[in-house]
């Protein structure tokens, strides 16, 4: 771990004056004593990196910018879509449909004009992560998959950045800051990810709209801290939040003393157990895990041919109020299928399983095929795809 960490985030920085308008604008501050001129001259001389603008990379941008910090990038390549509003408050209707990056550039300077903001239109990967990270003080971790976080953590280790931690789940979030004068990283709190598909996506399983800015804007809060080297932050500490409850705890966080050091960055998909889309199987045949997978297309095609098969919907019940097929013949969540509940699922019957797009049906037809059953397909894509390709009538969620 490199011994940077220790130091002044900004230390040898020749900081920049503050001018008429800087005074106006942020005068609250400078009312602070623990901000004032220098404080603020600090923000306005530093550098932070945000990877991801959704949930939580939405509200810390918008506060990061409205505080002054001088230069802020972004790492995302996705585009605005309507279900991103429910929460990502840095997009609007407007910007349905254009790059992520765009939309969050266009408010960050209408919030603060002088503001420098680079965009880096990338997934983030081992090959690029250490040049695009290496030009900031502080990087922020607005993520939402494992491999990601370890990429961030891994590479904020190697060039000695601290790296601002949140993330959230249904009505619960965490956040915590790693790798900050000699504390813990992301690795001393979880040393191996979860297996794959043991902890469901937010958009699998779903997120209360504003949690993410609570989150984020602790997030932010930890940022502008590190930057003017002022109070307590979260380093060795992981805050816990529960929304339905209105509960904050806080668990303790140490280094691991027989962690392996960090050497250089991984493949983190392999890391992680995803496996790489030059590895994937043909979706139109079967396959050695036992299973048949068919786009929606091809199961649209079969079904129209005459194929009769028992249809699972392993969605929640609340996920088929929104949206359902009118020949399905079992509802069942996948979790329960998982678990071993079986019952009423015919094995002399072809069965097509569906979800909402295509994971958790995977799931429950691995657990089928392990169980002794022999014809099983998966439709990849789910119900999603289907209204995107067969029925544009029915909703999307």
């Amino acid at each position: 771990m490199s011994d940077a960490i220790d130091q002044d985030v900004l230390e040898g920085r020749v900081l920049p004056d503050l001018d008429n308008r800087d005074i106006a604008r942020y005068s609250r501050h400078l009312l602070l004593d623990e901000v004032g001129v220098d404080g603020q001259r600090r923000l306005k001389g530093a550098a932070v990196l945000c990877i991801g603008t959704g949930g939580l990379g939405s509200p810390l941008l918008l506060y990061l910018a409205a505080a002054g910090v001088g230069r802020i990038g972004i790492v995302d390549f996705d585009i605005v879509d309507e279900s991103n509003l429910q929460r990502q408050v840095i997009h609007g209707s407007s910007t349905v449909g254009r790059p992520k990056l765009e939309s969050a550039r266009a408010r960050i300077l209408d919030i603060n004009p002088r503001c420098q903001v680079d965009l880096h239109p990338v997934a983030l990967m081992a090959e690029n992560a250490l040049d695009i990270v290496r030009p900031y003080d502080v990087v922020v971790d607005g993520t939402d998959n494992f491999p990601t976080r370890y990429l961030v953590n891994d590479a904020c280790v190697l060039l000695g950045k601290p790296n601002v931690y949140g993330s959230i789940f249904k009505f619960e979030g965490q956040a915590s800051v790693f790798n900050y004068r000699g504390g813990p990283n992301y690795r001393d709190l979880y040393p191996e990810p979860p297996p794959p598909g043991l902890v469901p996506s937010c958009a699998e399983g779903g997120v209360l709209g504003i949690l993410p800015g609570v989150i984020g804007c602790i997030q932010a809060t930890e940022t502008i801290k590190i930057l003017l080297g002022k109070g307590d932050t979260l380093s060795g500490r992981l805050l816990l939040y529960d929304a339905l409850g209105m509960r904050f705890r806080e668990l303790k966080l140490r280094r691991d003393p027989d962690a392996a050091p960090i050497t250089g960055l991984i493949d983190y998909n392999q890391f992680c157990g995803i496996q790489s889309p030059s590895d994937a199987p043909a979706p139109e045949s079967p396959v050695s895990e036992g299973f048949a997978r068919l786009s929606v297309q091809e199961t649209k095609k079969k079904l129209d041919g005459g194929w009769k098969p028992f249809v699972l919907d392993v969605r929640k019940p609340h996920e088929a109020q929104i949206s359902s097929f009118d020949f399905v013949d079992l509802l069942r969540p996948h979790e329960r299928v998982v678990a071993g509940d079986l019952s009423g699922i015919p094995k002399d019957r072809p069965v097509l399983i569906h979800c909402r797009s295509g994971g958790r049906s995977a799931m429950a037809a691995a657990t089928l095929v392990a169980a002794g059953w022999t014809d099983v397909t998966n439709m990849e894509g789910g119900i999603n795809g289907w209204a995107a390709e067969i029925d544009p009538s029915m909703p999307t969620y």
